[in-house]
């Protein structure tokens, strides 16, 4: 019984039992037993052959056997191992046995094309420890991020206060600096920790030529054989993730084109906007993922000779001290190239037959040449490298809907990883695919010419090419994470579970179950349909919460690519608002495509 304070006087009790098998539960088990009370080896590998598991044999149908009665402190029935429908249960139960999505820990994606033909986990600023404008910088981000697979790196150059080093910190701020050597190192030890495939480390580069010569130094002599850089001046094709395994390479302008982008304009800037009434009014977790096609729509509605910028670099007085002749070694050391366009960012996109590079824009400019030249954004990205950055009024470090970029084949859709929120949960939902390791191969159609020149439209009307069924049965785990009035002084918690999708406009959506009072394990057993157009990229979004009359809490998340969701009832680990997993909260759900 669980006993909670009620006034001053008295207590009320509440019965915390377990809740019962769901009905489909015990439909599967009474069909794969054949009616019989136990479910032996031979029964287990024909139930897992018919939930789709390749190539089960009778020993490994043992040893799930064996190790759910070990984990149960069971011993088996006359000798023989079976499971009893609660056994089954706890099967079912189990993240470990019996995970949501496919090839969990395993790399199967085809990685011999060009970086170009991947998306890219991106971090931005990732130095940074909280906020924009007043947080320490470290390497402790930075390490962060590459444990849980984070494959591109950014790190902001500047000179020390004496001129002599180099710094890492964000330019014209509060923030205090940490030691550019102290970053590389910290990237050389755990650069594959989590994924053997290429670090990509971008550079702002705020820095003399002298210092330019310092930084190639240091690089050379942290990284040695482990940095990749190209022979030839220029890729007419970058290299592929399992070519550059275990390497790291460097992104940034060469010194050159450096140089001359500081002789720009004001107009050739990037000067983001103040702020708007209900901007900055992003919660910690609350505030919805905003609908790209808004996003479109509002950059739209800006007036057209509205500034087209291109690169986040603003000048410093003493930049322009900087030398024409800067050292072979640091501009050779540069793979990915970064340029600027000449003129509007349309014309950029039309890219370079002879040699690829990257391209960095603002969420807001990403938004607004995306309203009328959607597909000239999606053709560049064939062969080129196009990197999204948060707009610079997210003081706050919260992050934008990625689904921006990835709509639009930007590979590098980059994150404020020390901020949290519904869109950095779509983010690290997104790389759980491909094994984790950071790079998932865009959907074939992504990629391709038609014969008539014309390539993949993100505002097409399309066709339903699958749907999804998802069944919430029952979730368990938060009285054993949470204390038992966290969620009411007064009585067990009200849950009710939000399902949804997020991808594509027209496949985006929310619904939710009802709340299921006073229980710390809720039974909803409801079901929901989505209809999905691009199912390739789409995730499936979870959330739990506990009803409240003036403000709901927050019980855990997740998010999970719908191209490697098991079917069947599986268990589903939630995770909490940084996007740290719940040590047993847990639900159990079932997937079906259609």
């Amino acid at each position: 019984m669980g006993t909670y304070k009620c006034c001053i006087f008295f207590t009320r009790r509440f019965a915390l039992s377990d809740a019962s098998t769901p009905g489909d539960v015990r439909m599967l088990f009474t069909r794969h037993a054949g009616g019989a009370p136990y479910m032996g080896i031979d029964e287990l590998r024909r139930y897992l052959a018919a939930s789709g598991e390749a190539h089960v044999d009778a020993d490994t149908a043992e040893r799930i056997i064996d190790r759910v009665l070990q984990e149960r402190s069971r011993t088996p029935r006359f000798g023989k191992p079976s499971l009893t429908i609660d056994d089954f249960q706890y099967f079912l139960f189990s993240e470990d046995l019996n995970p949501p999505i496919c090839h969990s820990k395993e790399v199967h994606h085809d990685m011999n094309a060009p970086l170009s033909h991947y998306f890219i986990y991106t971090g931005h600023n990732s130095y940074l420890t909280g906020n924009q404008l007043s947080s320490d910088c470290s390497d402790i981000p930075i390490i962060k991020a590459l444990q849980i697979g984070v494959r591109v790196i950014e790190l902001d150059m500047w000179p020390n206060s004496s001129k002599d080093d180099v710094d890492i910190l964000h330019g014209r701020t509060l923030t205090a600096p940490v030691s550019l050597i102290k970053c590389l190192k910290s990237i050389k030890e755990y650069a594959f920790v989590a994924s053997p495939y290429p670090v990509i480390i971008t550079l702002e580069d705020h820095l003399t030529s002298d210092l330019q010569a310092k930084v190639a130094k240091m690089v050379l002599e942290v990284f040695g054989d482990t940095l990749y850089y190209p022979e030839s001046k220029h890729h007419q094709e970058f290299p592929s993730p399992e070519a550059l395994r275990g390497r790291v390479i460097l992104s940034t302008k060469p010194p050159k084109e450096y140089l001359e982008s500081k002789g720009g304009t004001m107009k050739d800037r990037d000067i983001e906007p103040q702020f708007s009434k209900g901007q900055n009014e992003e919660a910690v977790w609350g505030t919805e993922v905003p609908d790209i096609q808004d996003e479109m729509q509002a950059a739209d509605k800006q007036h057209e000779n509205d500034i087209l910028y291109t690169q986040r670099d603003v000048e410093e007085d003493d930049e322009k001290k900087m030398c024409q002749h800067h050292p072979l070694e640091y501009k050779h050391l540069i793979t990915i190239k970064a340029g600027k366009p000449k003129g509007a960012v349309v014309d950029a996109l039309k890219g370079d037959p002879d040699k690829v590079r990257r391209l960095s824009l603002s969420e807001q400019e990403l938004a607004k040449v995306a309203a009328h030249h959607g597909r000239n954004i999606v053709s560049f990205t064939h062969k080129n490298l196009l990197r999204i950055y948060p707009k610079g009024t997210r003081f706050n470090s919260s992050n934008y809907n990625p689904f921006l970029g990835w709509v639009h084949g930007a590979q590098m859709v980059a994150f404020n990883m020390q901020g949290y929120g519904r869109s950095l949960w779509l983010m690290h939902g997104f790389y759980k695919a491909n094994g984790g390791c950071g790079y998932v191969k865009k959907p074939d159609f992504m990629m391709q010419t038609c014969p008539d020149g014309n390539v993949f439209d993100p505002k097409a009307d399309l066709p339903v090419k699958k749907t999804l069924k998802v069944k919430v049965y029952m979730g368990e785990g938060w009285q054993s994470d949470f204390k038992q009035t966290y969620f009411d002084t007064y009585s067990p918690p009200d849950f009710y579970a939000k399902v949804g999708i997020a991808g594509v406009p027209s496949d985006s959506v929310m619904q939710k179950t009802k709340a299921v009072e006073d229980s710390w394990v809720p039974v909803w057993e409801e079901e929901f349909v989505f209809p999905l157009t691009v199912p390739e990229i789409a995730l499936l979004r979870v959330e739990v919460h506990e009803y409240d009359v003036s403000e709901d809490d927050f019980g855990g998340q997740t998010a999970l690519p719908v191209s490697e969701l098991r079917p069947g009832i599986r268990t589903v680990p939630l995770f909490d608002h940084k996007g740290l997993k719940f040590k047993s909260v847990k639900l159990l759900m079932r997937f079906e495509f259609v």
